[in-house]
Formats: structure tokens, sequence, C-alpha cells
């Protein structure tokens, strides 16, 4: 079957004296039958490439598959007189919610079955589950579609049985007043899908009569609602990019009015809790570049009466925080790696715990309640599965209370991880983790490697562990994430020089670490493969255009890769609420700078590595016909015969397909991809 070739449309942009003429801009019109036609296409020709591999691919996937645990469960943890955990039965996709009455010997009660739920439908996800203080409803809330678009819905636990009225287009976000019939929801923009609106709805009303709390009416900001640990108090967070507001409430008063914690400023983001009478902040409020803690009375709670707790330190970035009775938990980040430690009360010191791998990901697990006197952390690597603990800050007891099991035995001492550092264009050092099975990794520039990355709105890329990845490391792969600039993986700083007129740097860096590896000799160019996903995927096309001799093949996962003609759209989604992160092309500035790198602005005539590009018709924040475009316009500029795929997901979004299998199916089709391109698919 020979390649699809997209019709040609043109259509001309023109901003700043500048015109573009984009061929394929037709492909947004998602209504046009034209375009469903093309995307079929694609899909078809992606299957004829991959019929000789098809066989391979199902026995993958089988392989990945079977290293799970199917009838697997989650550690319990207890709240409210219960203990709630969920769990998944042999053979299933979606979880079961449970719960059990104060005691885990007691009769399990199943609140929540997704797969019923899920029965006859191509997508199902539940965003939200939360009951009410009496524990008596749960109100849970379900998207069909993909698009992050939800339906609240309200389920009587002593009768099983649905209850009181449906809320349908809410983003999923939820909270319950104490009051056991008061909740309080949000509702998106429907054209953005901007999250601007808290709505209070009472039980057994007419939602069409429910009462508008607030509207963030700044498009660059979104809103959010949630309930304190205590569960005291409502707050609604507002949040742009660079900017932070938070209104209170006490959570037994719903029909009350909201008061401010702090005003919102440019350059002042914060976040809170409360314990006893006081909000515990993260904020980089007077220059605390990398965040610090402070505190603020609940009656005066504006920045000028703010105190620090946990200073401002240039070294170290200040994450994350969890409040007990006898202490506090922080989550911190030094030299890429992060760390946790308590806090007493009592100002009696505090306490590290230490871990024992060079790179590794660490993070404050689930604490519901605040006198508990231990507390959960997860931890996991390269090479150790995904673990839950229980340390007692007392003792320094740490006890595994579950670790991932992967069906069939894994040896984590026959894989390597390590740590190395690649120095960029500007003399900046990147660190690099990877990891090998020992017995198949030869340093002389054989072994095949996957290197991944992000490097977008200070998101940390973190090692994690993948029984699905192994069956890569089993057949020679290299994987390695590279800790480029624009996540936060060593600071604020590290952000800051990856965004707006320093985006640049990520691509960079990136082309850095890929060079960095090839000199060790971890791989050669021959043997070189990238990927990335959504503004990862940005990265993948950038890179692609900028350095394409570098790579044997490249997987692009729901790409953004139209950036200018995205940004210039405040009705797509997400748009508004991203000026501070990519700049706002309506400044010939940022126009000028994005144009310079905008993967699909910057296709050419030339050869291209071999490409898998996946997307969802239904993608809420990439929206489907940037990686179609992008697909078409290489079809009719690139030079090669290399190989080049689109895989159009036709009934997901932006997460991909819902269900555990049925996403382990979606990740057998990048694996077949790269092992096909080492001749291993078979």
């Amino acid at each position: 079957m020979r390649s699809p070739v997209a019709k040609k449309y043109p259509y001309r942009h023109s901003e700043h004296g500048h015109e573009r003429i984009d061929n394929y801009y037709w492909m947004r019109d998602r209504e046009n039958p034209e375009v469903i036609d093309y995307l079929n296409s694609e899909n078809e020709y992606l299957e004829s490439v991959m019929e000789p591999h098809k066989k391979f691919q199902e026995a993958l996937f089988q392989e990945m598959k079977s290293r799970i645990k199917e009838d697997d469960q989650s550690v319990p943890f207890f709240k409210s007189g219960y203990f709630w955990y969920t769990r998944f039965e042999e053979g299933s996709q979606y979880p079961l919610y449970c719960r059990k009455k104060e005691s885990l010997e007691a009769e399990e009660e199943i609140i929540l079955d997704v797969n019923a739920l899920a029965e006859g439908k191509s997508f199902y996800q539940v965003g939200a589950a939360s009951t009410s203080s009496n524990q008596n409803i749960l109100a849970y809330a379900a998207d069909e579609v993909g698009r992050r678009i939800y339906t609240l819905y309200f389920k009587d636990l002593s009768t099983g049985k649905l209850v009181f009225e449906t809320i349908p287009e809410i983003t999923g976000n939820i909270a319950w007043a104490t009051d056991n019939k008061s909740i309080f929801y949000t509702k998106q923009d429907a054209q953005t899908l901007r999250s601007h609106q808290v709505f209070l709805h009472i039980l057994g009303t007419d939602p069409a009569e429910d009462k508008l709390i607030y509207e963030e009416k700044d498009e660059e900001f979104t809103c959010g609602v949630h309930r304190t640990k205590s569960m005291e108090y409502i707050l609604i967070h507002s949040q742009s990019t660079i900017s932070s507001e938070i209104r209170f409430l006490d959570s037994s008063n719903p029909q009350g009015d909201f008061k401010l914690i702090q005003t919102r400023e440019d350059d002042l983001e914060y976040a809170a809790d409360q314990f006893g009478d006081y909000f515990w902040i993260r904020t980089n409020a007077n220059g605390a570049k990398n965040f610090k803690m402070v505190k603020a009375p609940i009656e005066n709670a504006a920045k000028e009466n703010w105190e620090d707790v946990i200073p401002h330190r240039a070294e170290v970035l200040f994450e994350n925080f969890d409040l007990f009775s006898d202490y506090f938990v922080t989550e911190e980040r030094s030299n890429g790696l992060t760390e946790l430690h308590i806090h007493f009360w009592d100002e009696s010191g505090s306490k590290q715990l230490i871990f024992p791998e060079d790179t590794y990901s660490a993070w404050i697990g689930n604490n519901p309640e605040f006198e508990s006197k231990t507390f959960r952390f997860g931890y996991n690597s390269l090479t150790t599965p995904a673990s839950t603990y229980e340390f007692d800050p007392i003792s320094e007891k740490r006890t595994l209370l579950k670790q991932q099991e992967i069906i069939g035995g894994y040896d984590s001492s026959a894989y390597h991880s390590e740590r190395v550092w690649a120095k960029s264009h500007d003399g900046v050092e990147v660190p690099i983790s990877l990891v090998y099975k020992k017995s198949e990794f030869k340093k002389d520039g054989s072994n095949p490697l996957l290197l991944y990355a992000y490097g977008s709105y200070g998101f940390s890329m973190d090692v994690y562990f993948s029984s699905s990845r192994l069956s890569l490391l089993d057949r020679g792969f290299v994987y390695a994430i590279a800790h480029i600039r624009g996540g936060e993986d060593l600071g604020r700083a590290w952000y800051e020089d990856g965004k707006l007129l320093k985006k640049k740097n990520t691509f960079t860096d990136f082309i850095a670490c890929a060079e960095h590896l090839i000199k060790e000799d971890f791989t050669s160019s021959e043997h070189l493969y990238a990927q990335g996903g959504s503004a990862g995927g940005l990265l993948i096309g950038a890179v692609m255009n900028e350095a394409p001799a570098l790579f044997n093949g490249m997987v692009a996962n729901v790409p953004f890769v139209d950036v200018v003609t995205t940004m210039l759209d405040e009705s797509i989604p997400l748009t508004t609420g991203e000026f501070k992160e990519w700049g706002n092309p309506k400044d010939k500035e940022f126009y000028d700078y994005m144009l310079s790198y905008s993967p699909y602005d910057q296709v050419k005539e030339k050869e291209y590595p071999n490409l898998l590009v996946t997307s969802g018709l239904h993608d809420s924040q990439v929206q489907y016909w940037e990686p179609t475009k992008w697909v078409a316009k290489l079809r009719e500029l690139k030079k090669d015969k290399n190989l080049l795929l689109l895989q159009t997901n036709m009934e997901a979004g932006h997460g991909g397909a819902s269900g555990r299998f049925n996403a382990l199916r979606e990740l057998s089709l990048d694996y077949t991809f790269l092992l096909m391109l080492e001749n291993l698919a078979s």
C-alpha cells in the first residue's frame, strides 16, 4: 500500500507583516468527512506497514501483559472509620473502588465497579470519586469520550443505586461540604475547556439552579476546588503559570462567603494547607525562587503576616509538604534527586530518609490522618519496582507495605542503572539517568538506545520502574532519561532556562545528551532512538529538524508541533493559559522566536529519521490536527525513504486508550516500531 497523500488547500496566515502558507489548515474540521477519511487512510497505511510484524506485536503485548499481577490491590489507607483501597480482578481493564469498615477483617464493600460502568463503551474514565462526610453518598465523575468533559453522578451506598440528579459537562473536580448535601464542582469553558467556574450544588435540587460561587475571568488563569487535609476548609485555587490566588471557606458553612488568603500578584505562587490556627504555605514570595514554607494565621493570612518555617535555599528546591499532629514532612530536591525530611513540631530536630541508589524517585504518599504516628512514602528507580513504605519517625523503622509484583519473576541484580552528565552548548551539565541489562550490554556503541525526555512546564522527569520496559532491556536496549532544562529537575532556574525566549535550551540539551551517549559508546547514531509526548513531542519535532542524522528513529506521542498557529488561536484549549510558558506570538519578538523552532513551520526538504506519530481524535490538550498536519507536510517535503507512520486513536484523547490493557496495546506499537528498526521484531 502506498503512503497517503493529503490534499492541499492553501490557507494564508499573516502576522507582523509576515505571511505563512498552511496547505493543511483544513484538517482542523473534524466534522469534515474528508478529514476523517484521511485519518482512516493513515491508520490503514500503518496497518499495512506493520502487517509483517503483527504476530510479533501481539506476542509482545502478551509478554508485557503477562508481567502484570492481574488480581492486584492498592495498599489500604484508613480514613473516617473505613479502610479504603482499589483492586483489579483477573482479566479486568478497570479498578474496583472498595472499603472495609473499621477493620481489614471486615466484609468488603465494593462502592464502584468501573468495569460494569465501562461495559459496552470504547472509552471510560473515572476522574474523581469522593464520599460525603457521613460516608453514605458517593459522588463520582465519568468521561466517556476522552476529552476530559465529565458527568457527575451520585450513588447511595446503602442501596447501591444512583440517586438524585446528574450534572453534565463538568471538569471532574469536586469537593464536599460537611453537611452531606452540599458539593462544590468546577465547570470549563465550552470552547477552550479552561476550568473557570465553581458552582455549589445541593442534593435533590435542579442543577440548572446551582449557585455560581466563583468565576475566573482572567483567561490566563484556571481554577479548582478542594478540601484541606483537616476537611475543615474548602479552598478555591486560581492558578496561572506564574501566579496563584486562594480563597477559603469553613466547610461546615457552604453558603458562606469565601475569603482571600493573599491576592494575586505577578510572579507570586503559593499553595496552602491548614492545621490548627494556621495556614501552612509553600511559596516563592520575597525572592524565594526555589520556594519555601511559611505559616499564616487563618484570620489574617495575607502575605505581610507570613512567617518563615523552612527558609529559602538557593541550592534546594522545596517541592511539597504534609502535616501531622506531631511532625511535618517535606519533599525537597537537591542535585536533581528528591529528599524526604521529617521535622518535629517540638523543635527537637529533623531527620532525613536516606536512599541507596544513584538515581531514584521518592515522594510523600497518601497520609490522610493527622494523628498517624507513621507516614507513608513511595519509592522506585529504574531497577526497583514501585514500592510503598511506612516510616516511624521515632524508631526510624522503615516497613515495606507493598512492592509492585512482576509475574514470572524479576531479578533487579540483572540490571544496572546509573547517572551520567552531558555538557550542553553553553557549558551547563545535564544529568542523564539510564538503565540496561548487564548480560546484553556492550559499551562499544552497538547497543540500541531509547532516549526519553519532556522538558516543559517545570515538570521534573523523575526516573520510574516499568515492567513493560523490560521487553526492551531484555532485547539489548539501553533506556535513558534526559533531565533537560524546561523541567525543574535541578531547581526553578532549570525551568526558567528552558521556557519563553530560552526554550531552545531544551532542544540543545537533548541533542547534547544524545551526542554524549554516542561519544561514551553507549550507542551510535545507527542505533539511537528518541521518544517524547505532548510538549515532549514538540521536543522530538524540534530536535528532528535540527539534528535529523543523529537518530535512526523517533516516536512522537500526541505531539505539540504547530506552536505558532496554536498559540495565536485563543479558542483552542490551553492557549491563553500558556502565554507565560511559551510567550504570546502577538508580540513580534515571541512570534519570531517561536517560528524559528516550531516543528511544523520548520519542516524542510531534507532527509529525516524513521518516525512514528500517535494521536487521539478527541484530544483536549494537543488537538489531533497538529500531528496530522505535521505528518502530511513531512510526507510532502522529506527526501528520504524512511518510515513515516501516523496512528490516530479515533476513540480516545490526550491520555490514549482507557483501561490498563488497552494502554499496553498502544505501547506495544511503539516498541514494535523500535524493535522492527533494529531487526528484532521477530
